[in-house]
């Protein structure tokens, strides 16, 4: 069997045994109006995200920096920065935008990539196989420069579907989407997908851990990309209800997804209105 088959079949099948196992009535509701609304909700450090979404007319931010080296040597350094608002009992605005030193796609470029602004909604809580599910479309803008390397030079939009649940003491979201690309030159995909299943898990008192395995499934045509599988792992903290914070690596299992490290965190900064 090929192994780009293999892996699907695999992560198929985990997917289905997770979605399969009824939510622990012992562990918090992701529903905003069953949570402390100044409790930091991570969605860093992994590619997931969950279900959940800050309470109305709060703010969150999350930062980050990764180093990333690829399979030639070179180096390259991101700045993640997601600012999320809550703008309704179910729903989220997400700004991102990332500081760039270096890309894969040249490595002397310097400056701020993309722009994408999202609205995660929330739609089911606590339901039959799904758990606790939002979706979470999104916009990409060609707000960079793709000619020095700091964007794709794309419109991108996307659709994410998440399942997030609660097995014992750990957390687990599951996450499909897609994304049509507009605009670009002629070998552009015209659409690409990913995937993800991650797990977060109390470890002794503010410690926790977090571990990740996630896909980008290979795109056809003269600019298709190879398939990426890759698995990020790492420790948690949260010494105050609203601050956390992570480390950890990013390892890959197939493709050309660099080895990197990161490090971040999340801020509740409060009520804004």
């Amino acid at each position: 069997m090929p192994r780009a088959r293999a892996t699907m079949l695999a992560v198929s099948f985990l997917c289905f045994v997770l979605l399969s196992v009824p939510s622990s009535a012992q562990q918090p509701a992701t529903d905003t109006s069953a949570r402390d609304p100044h409790e930091v909700q991570p969605e860093r450090p992994t590619v997931a995200t969950h279900a959940g979404t800050v309470a109305p007319g709060w703010l969150e931010l999350e930062i980050g920096g990764e180093r990333d080296r690829y399979a030639d040597g070179g180096t390259a350094l991101s700045f993640p920065a997601n600012v999320k608002i809550g703008v309704g009992s179910h729903a989220q605005l997400n700004v991102l935008a990332s500081g760039l030193v270096g890309t894969a796609a040249n490595s002397s470029a310097r400056g701020i990539g993309d722009l994408t602004l999202g609205l995660k909604y929330r739609l089911v809580e606590d339901a039959p196989i799904v758990s606790d599910f939002a979706i979470l479309p999104s916009v990409k803008f060609p707000s960079a420069s793709a000619a020095r390397g700091l964007g794709s030079g794309t419109t991108d939009a996307s659709l994410l579907v998440i399942s997030s649940r609660s097995i014992g003491s750990a957390d687990v979201d599951i996450n499909i989407g897609a994304t049509r690309h507009f605009g670009g030159d002629s070998g552009t995909p015209t659409v690409s997908t990913l995937w993800t299943v991650s797990a977060g898990f109390p470890v002794n008192g503010p410690i926790g851990w977090a571990g990740e395995i996630y896909g980008f499934p290979g795109t056809s045509g003269e600019g298709g990309a190879k398939e990426i599988v890759a698995l990020l792992t790492g420790p948690t903290w949260q010494p105050m209800k609203w601050l956390a914070a992570d480390a950890g690596i990013i390892e890959p299992l197939k493709g050309p997804q660099p080895r990197a490290f990161y490090a971040g965190l999340v801020w509740n900064v409060g009520k804004i209105w």
